[in-house]
């Protein structure tokens, strides 16, 4: 069985080149990997000094493989996709104008409300099994995740004309919620390792590195589905506006970092996996391939979704299509996904 995923490129001084039908990578001269085409589902470079030649942006556009470009720390920066994926402008208008009207509050508050309630179901899945192990800590547990959850029935008691008017509100409970979450992943965190609090741009301790590094990751999947589904990455609801800043994509991720990303960071912590950083505070290479490894490969982890169970990386896709339809008028709701626990 032919197995179709990421391609991830992450060694300094790696050649990107094209062999028949094949995508091969080599380091001075020396073949690392070659992977047929049909079996990319997307090409990650994640190191510096990396070159491509311009056959494989060809056939990677040809084939419908979107190249992501993301950086030591994280930080998607560059994006190749093929014009020829990008949907109608109708869809795209809609979603402007939903901006101003009642479609952009009930965006806003299933994301803010999917991020909340994923918190509280990782806090309980992870706590699962410390209840014959320590009640207190589980109770603890039990307890912050019955407040995020009442913070997150909150928000439907927000009312405005647009999002402007519960954006202030919204966030507040997503903040106290937020607060609360990762006060109590501090204390399910099995090892002892370097973490004060969560911090996201200029981190240097490893548990926020690899937080940072995971959300890169996923933040390459997130922006693939939106504009494939024909949406704006830059027209949000939720974040902001401003030059340069993929709000609508900030906005779709939040229903996916905890069981994506936080899922598997902590996971890996408490297992004993090393998450090592270097002299600059800069993940190690190795545990640059580690995290990005897992991440994908949690991707392809199915949770239940509408009856069925389905890799999340294709929940992520339809997701971003249940958004197109809701703000193109044919759908009434959206509704946020929400993992088990």
């Amino acid at each position: 069985m032919d197995v179709i995923s990421s391609l991830i490129v992450d060694q300094f001084g790696a050649f990107i080149g094209k062999k028949s039908e094949r995508v091969r990578v080599t380091v001075k001269g020396e073949v690392v990997v070659e992977k047929p085409l049909f079996q990319i589902e997307h090409l990650l470079i994640t190191a510096r000094g990396v070159s491509l030649s311009s056959d494989v942006v060809y056939k990677c556009c040809e084939a419908g493989i979107p190249i992501s470009f993301v950086s030591y720390t994280g930080k998607p920066y560059g994006r190749i996709m093929s014009s020829d994926l990008i949907g109608t402008v109708k869809t795209r208008r809609e979603q402007l104008l939903a901006y101003a009207d009642e479609r952009g509050v009930m965006l806003s508050k299933a994301f803010a409300r999917g991020k909340m309630l994923n918190q509280a179901h990782l806090i309980k899945y992870m706590a699962k099994y410390r209840k014959s192990r320590d009640k207190t800590l589980h109770r603890e547990v039990w307890d912050a995740a019955i407040e995020i959850q009442v913070l997150a029935d909150q928000l439907e008691q927000l009312e405005g004309e647009n999002v402007d008017e519960i954006r202030p509100q919204l966030m507040n409970l997503e903040g106290r919620a937020a607060d609360r979450y990762w006060q109590t992943m501090k204390k399910l965190l099995l090892v002892d390792v370097e973490w004060e609090k969560r911090e996201h741009r200029g981190a240097q301790d490893p548990v926020n590195s690899a937080l940072n590094y995971g959300y890169g990751i996923l933040y390459t999947q997130i922006e693939n589905a939106v504009v494939l589904a024909g949406l704006d990455p830059y027209a949000g609801f939720v974040h902001v506006d401003r030059p340069g800043k993929p709000s609508l994509v900030l906005d779709l991720i939040e229903e996916f970092r905890q069981p994506v990303v936080d899922r598997t960071v902590f996971g890996l912590l408490n297992k004993g996996v090393a998450v090592e950083v270097d002299e600059k505070g800069w993940l190690t290479e190795t545990t640059r391939k580690t995290l990005a490894e897992k991440v994908l490969g949690r991707l392809e982890g199915r949770e239940r979704y509408e009856g069925k169970k389905h890799p999340l990386k294709a929940i992520i896709h339809s997701q971003a299509r249940h958004m197109a339809t809701f703000v193109g008028g044919e759908g009434r709701e959206y509704r946020p996904f929400v993992a088990g626990w």
